[in-house]
């Protein structure tokens, strides 16, 4: 098998129970790249759920899990039933993906276009009332040129009405249209403000999701061309995350999920620290101004917060540990030699044993695997 099925695999910590295509009880199953390419996109979209209606985040997970497994099995007719499950789930979830998406879309068009048509009537309403005051003002000065009390009087007396009238609507409307204003701006900011969130916040954990990452990443590397100062990254993996979701249930995991950010927030909460979620079990930190040595004591700090906590949800005590791969970015290197130094070093973790850290050396490639 080809190096990045085997690393897959490990990663994804499969229980494969009874499986013919295994090799030995211990080994990983033996599939094919095609298989394997399949097990891989399920895993990527697996890591990028989010909640729409008939499609709960949990569901979807556990279907997809059950997908992956069931593509290792060796019987024809098990993978012919599989691979028309995968055909039918997808089918359906992305019609219904890109409904949720859209009415999200259409309802925020809605509040922007409502607030936009307050803002034209305000302005029509103004304007209709400047042209009956200039009639009034034009008549007034006919009145000045015709020499006559009587009509100046008259004419002096309905413009001024009416510009009292103008004045006092206007600061009515004024008001009004502050008051409405202000309504509207706030319940745009507030969608805005959850569009953001929702592009750019993991829904589960609440951490920065891959999105955010990526995008901060990019800039905090394009500004250290810049000031040419230090950075390190973390990436971690909880152990044996698979396990505790076969043991206990998806409820359970996602419990698991919530607090090791939590404590990961607690440990790394300066303002410019980023906790992201860049898949299902895996994270990354992002500690600007730090050294290799001192990232090593950060890392070392919240690895044992986790290693010594009992995480308590109804009838269970729950431990885990966390595996971790540590690197400093070098000069003149690219964030994609950045982030794949700093996964090396936490496949090296895992493989050596796990909960435990790793400092990421020069760029190598990954050990062969017979």
């Amino acid at each position: 098998m080809k190096q990045w099925v085997v690393k897959l695999l490990e990663q994804l910590d499969i229980s494969f129970h009874n499986n013919q295509s295994a090799p030995s009880p211990n080994g990983p199953p033996i599939i094919n790249e095609e298989k394997a390419t399949l097990i891989y996109m399920i895993d990527v979209y697996n890591k990028h759920l989010f909640d729409i209606e008939k499609h709960s985040i949990r569901k979807v997970r556990e279907k997809l899990d059950a997908m992956a497994k069931n593509l290792v099995n060796a019987d024809p007719q098990q993978l012919e039933k599989t691979l028309s499950e995968i055909r039918q789930f997808f089918s359906s979830y992305r019609i219904d993906e890109y409904s949720y998406v859209q009415n999200t879309f259409d309802d925020f068009k809605r509040i922007v276009w409502d607030f936009a048509d307050q803002l034209g009537e305000d302005m029509r309403f103004e304007n209709l009332k400047e042209k009956h005051l200039a009639t009034n003002l034009k008549d007034l000065k006919e009145a000045v040129e015709a020499n006559s009390i009587e009509i100046l009087r008259h004419k002096s007396r309905e413009f001024i009405n009416s510009y009292v009238e103008y004045q006092s609507q206007k600061n009515e409307m004024r008001n009004k249209r502050i008051v409405s204003t202000k309504k509207n701006l706030d319940l745009v900011k507030k969608q805005l403000l959850e569009a953001n969130n929702s592009l750019n916040v993991d829904h589960l954990t609440s951490a920065s999701n891959r999105k955010s990452f990526d995008e901060y990443l990019k800039k905090l590397v394009q500004m250290n061309k810049i000031n040419n100062g230090q950075m390190s990254i973390i990436m971690l993996d909880i152990d044996f995350f698979k396990k505790i979701n076969d043991t206990y249930g998806h409820d359970i995991g996602d419990f698991v999920l919530k607090e090791c950010v939590a404590i990961l927030r607690q440990v790394f909460s300066k303002e410019e620290e980023m906790v992201a979620r860049i898949g299902g079990e895996e994270f990354v930190v992002v500690l600007p101004n730090h050294n290799i040595e001192h990232t090593v004591v950060r890392a070392e700090e919240v690895q044992k917060r986790i290693r010594n906590e009992v995480f308590l949800q109804g009838e269970h005590s729950i431990r885990f540990t966390i595996s971790m791969g540590l690197a400093q970015l070098l000069q003149n290197e690219t964030t994609s030699d950045w982030l794949k130094r700093a996964d090396l070093a936490l496949y090296q973790s895992k493989s050596s044993g796990r909960n435990k850290y790793t400092i990421a050396g020069k760029l190598l490639k990954t050990p062969n695997v017979a």
